[in-house]
């Protein structure tokens, strides 16, 4: 046993002071009845007494009944389309209409919200175009879409008495938590309307409390009880994940932990263990933990595609095979086979622009200095007009008539600018605005004929093709590859000078994997004389039969796009903030407003809540570092069972906490204040770990349910002094309920306030609230 230098006398602890061997870990309730290298003696079982009494069960009850109360108060108000609402509200309208929308976040939120919408008998048609919509006007069921996330924001609040209910603390610290959340005006402002996040931090939360509730039968492996909580934390995790891309972060803070876990299980002095052990246990969690919560986390997507079979605004985001799944789609309608001698137009995916030629020429200077080949100008330009059509010129023997004369994956061509009569061609000459890629002209017939004729050669290669495939307008997205210089066709978003009436430069880019360098056949011109065949192929087609496409190719794809997009939002935004504002609340969003009423919506939380987390957070830092030195010089100043449970229970929170945080210092998209609200809940909990922690000398012990080789050790109770506890709790539950109070007309938008009020809840000078008072100077 180490030897106890220094340490206090604990209250019935006999003032000895247990060894502690455990690690910083996230383990998620106490490991002091770890099972050793003999089995108990019969009738030496200690079983944890059930934290729920009649006591509890009343307090969570009351807590409850509150939050639904709170959440639900005015839920009708505003009666007008609210912040991100125009966003979520649309998504869940297209559920019920079937009509494919894309967007960067996974479905499962969304689909609750469309299942909330069908329930209440919204029919799918309001818009949800602009902030300040009516719905009263468009008789939309609001309120009912409204409830879905009010519903499993009030559930949040007794899952977190319940966390720390289980993971051993008294009622008080359970009650000190909870009300950190209850009485919060930023979840209450974030779950009253048609968002994502409640249901997010609803799940996120419940992640927490299963994966609790899973430690403490640890040791009774691989019974049904075990099985049960394993897969419940699984199923949680896969919910988290399908709600936001911050369900990512859930799956890192319960991975951490089942990281430790498997480590201790992996000791072999604990127990003996062999490998065969060791790999039940890999597996097992292996199972329930990454294959049970990828099953459904794809199940989601499969019910997202199933309910959206037809035709609809995000389409233009998806490949041309995923559109032609969808009934009605363009490409599905209208895509022809392009064929030899075709005069098409070529649009460029990304910008939207033509391929185009006209007769003016590359000045035989650029502003540089360096010399062109002074060749006809090839831009891209916005606008529809006859110089940007070109005949698809064969490179090989065709027949007369068949199916030989469509154009194929890999085929080798000519384009032909019509207007002009050249041929496209790129050579080994410097682009005007890019002098590592190569400028684009034409050349004459005659050229194209002699010498330059491999340089008007170029290979049509379709997107994610097999081999032999036909060529199609709208939904053949390829790229044009030049067959000497192995350069692709490409363009970008930066204006030629005025000598090419500022169109886009078309260069050839020697990156030819990049996907910018997709260009598709915008149509088949019908040409004066061309046959009566083209002219049927350009025009409307009957109603064709949706194609098929693998299930697992259609989710990748998505997958992919979700991620890429989501990255992509780096637009500014008056109310975005970076995550240093969020803990201090220096800022919040503004949500709505009516200028008539003078009422306003504004996101911020309850100041009093988020800085005695803050709080809470330091003080758990700075004894953890304080607990380090004092070790490392042989003082142990905090007991076994305080000291096990304040590194491993409180831990577990503490990691959440940082595990939701700390990552979107890393990202470069807009950021706002409600990514902090699964971080928020995680630092409650923290803070009742530390609230637990000053007013108690001893844990409740043992809280797990022993296994069959568990040791048998003293239980203990908690010595929480109840009395400066209470009053400590009491204290702030007022003040947290004034606070909520005063800022409670933000948060519901009513009632109005005048000048001077808004002015006095401006707490902080970085708050931007509307309808303040001027300030004004008396002379």
């Amino acid at each position: 046993m180490e030897r106890p230098t220094g340490s206090r006398r604990r209250r019935g602890y006999g003032g000895i002071d247990a060894p502690s061997n455990v690690s910083t870990s996230a383990r998620s309730s106490d490991s002091e009845d770890l099972p050793t290298e003999h089995s108990q003696r019969a009738g030496a079982t200690i079983i944890p007494p059930s934290p729920w009494n009649l006591h509890n069960y009343a307090i969570v009850t009351v807590m409850t009944i509150i939050a639904f109360g709170l959440r639900f108060y005015k839920l009708n108000h505003p009666d007008q389309v609210a912040f991100d609402e125009v966003h979520f509200g649309k998504f869940a309208s297209y559920y019920i209409t079937g009509e494919y929308y894309f967007d960067v976040h996974p479905p499962f939120a969304k689909l609750l919200l469309g299942l909330a919408g069908w329930f209440v008998g919204y029919d799918g048609s309001f818009e949800f175009e602009t902030i300040g919509d009516s719905y009263t006007a468009a008789h939309v069921p609001y309120v009912g879409l409204r409830a879905l996330p009010a519903f499993l924001g009030s559930l949040t609040v007794p899952l977190v008495y319940m966390i720390m209910l289980e993971s051993g603390y008294p009622t008080l610290v359970a009650a000190f938590s909870t009300v950190l959340i209850l009485l919060d005006n930023g979840h209450i402002g974030q779950t009253r309307l048609i968002l994502l996040d409640a249901q997010l931090i609803f799940f996120v939360t419940l992640s927490l409390y299963t994966y609790v509730k899973f430690r403490k039968v640890r040791y009774l492996e691989f019974t049904p009880v075990w099985w049960g909580w394993l897969c419940a934390t699984g199923v949680a995790l896969a919910c988290s994940l399908g709600c936001k891309m911050v369900g990512l972060f859930t799956f890192f803070t319960i991975g951490t932990a089942v990281l430790v876990d498997l480590w201790e299980v992996l000791d072999v002095r604990k127990e003996g263990h062999t490998m065969d052990y060791f790999y039940k246990h890999f597996i097992a969690r292996t199972v329930g933990l990454i294959i049970l919560p990828a099953i459904v986390y794809l199940s989601f997507f499969w019910v997202h595609f199933a309910l959206l079979p037809k035709s609809g605004t995000g389409d233009a985001f998806m490949s041309p095979a995923f559109q032609e799944t969808l009934r009605n789609n363009e490409l599905l309608m209208n895509s022809q086979e392009i064929r030899y001698y075709d005069t098409i137009t070529i649009k460029h995916k990304e910008t939207k622009v033509f391929l185009h030629s006209h007769p003016e020429q590359y000045p035989l200077r650029y502003d540089d200095g360096r010399v062109s080949s002074q060749g006809q100008q090839v831009t891209g330009y916005n606008h529809d007009d006859v110089n940007n059509h070109w005949i698809v010129v064969p490179t090989k023997a065709l027949p007369e008539t068949g199916r030989g004369r469509i154009v194929r994956h890999e085929d080798i061509i000519q384009l032909t600018h019509v207007a002009t009569d050249t041929k496209l061609l790129t050579h080994d000459v410097a682009s005007p605005l890019m002098p590592t890629n190569t400028e684009f002209t034409t050349v004459s017939h005659d050229e194209a004929r002699g010498d330059r004729y491999n340089d008007t050669l170029f290979q049509v290669q379709i997107d994610d093709a097999d081999p032999g495939q036909a060529w199609k307008s709208k939904s053949g997205h390829f790229k044009l590859i030049h067959m000497p210089t192995r350069v692709a066709l490409w363009t970008h978003p930066k204006p030629l000078p005025e000598w090419a009436f500022k169109q886009q430069e078309i260069n050839g880019n020697k990156k030819v994997h990049e996907k910018s360098n997709i260009w598709y056949v915008n149509e088949v011109v019908a040409v004066e004389g061309g046959g009566e065949d083209v002219r049927n192929r350009t025009g409307q087609v009957a109603t064709k039969e949706p194609s098929k496409m693998n299930f697992f190719k259609k989710f990748a794809e998505l997958q992919f796009l979700m991620l890429q997009h989501n990255a992509g939002l780096t637009a500014h935004h008056p109310y975005a903030s970076s995550p240093l504002n969020w803990p201090f609340l220096l800022s919040g969003i503004s949500f709505w407003t009516d200028n008539e009423k003078e009422e306003q919506v504004y996101l911020i939380g309850n100041i009093v809540g988020w800085w005695t987390c803050v709080m809470a957070l330091s003080i758990y830092t700075g004894v953890i570092a304080a607990d380090l030195l004092a070790r490392r010089r042989g003082t142990y100043p905090i007991p076994y069972t305080v000291r096990n449970r304040l590194w491993n229970n409180a831990g577990f929170f503490f990691i959440a906490w940082a595990f939701h945080y700390f990552p979107f210092y890393l990202m470069n998209r807009q950021l706002f204040l409600h990514h902090y609200l699964p971080a928020h809940v995680a630092s409650a909990l923290a803070a009742g770990a530390v609230y637990d922690f000053i007013f108690s000398e001893l844990n409740n012990f043992p809280i797990s349910y022993p296994g069959p080789k568990t040791r048998a050790r003293r239980p203990t109770r908690s010595d929480i002094f109840k009395v400066p506890a209470a009053i400590t709790l009491t204290i702030l539950t007022v003040l947290m309920f004034a606070m909520f109070l005063f800022i409670a007309p933000l948060t519901y938008g009513t009632p109005t306030l005048t000048g001077e009020a808004v002015n006095r809840r401006r707490l902080l000078s970085s708050w931007t609230l509307h309808f303040a008072a001027k300030k004004t100077t008396m002379d």
